[in-house]
């Protein structure tokens, strides 16, 4: 799997937006990054953890927000 070297500080376009990026050195358990890539139908393992981080940060949002409005929030009924 072939890694996109950026520059120290970059632009580039997402789907939706224009991000950010900076090169950054972890250390990666390369199985598991490896299996999120195939799962995640990412093309490199940066990709993966993009998505990745992109998924949690959602999730956590979302429980946030279903616990401020729990109990308050009222859903009709399609009887489907």
């Amino acid at each position: 799997m072939q890694e996109r070297e950026y520059p120290a500080s970059v632009f580039e376009t997402c789907k939706e937006t224009t991000v950010a990026v900076t090169t950054t050195s972890i250390k990666l358990d390369t199985q598991l990054v490896d299996e999120a890539s195939r799962i995640l139908g990412a093309k490199s393992r940066t990709e993966a953890v993009h998505i990745a981080l992109r998924e949690i940060v959602a999730l956590r949002r979302f429980k946030k927000l279903m616990k401020k409005h729990a109990g308050k929030l009222k859903f009709q009924d399609y009887g489907g």
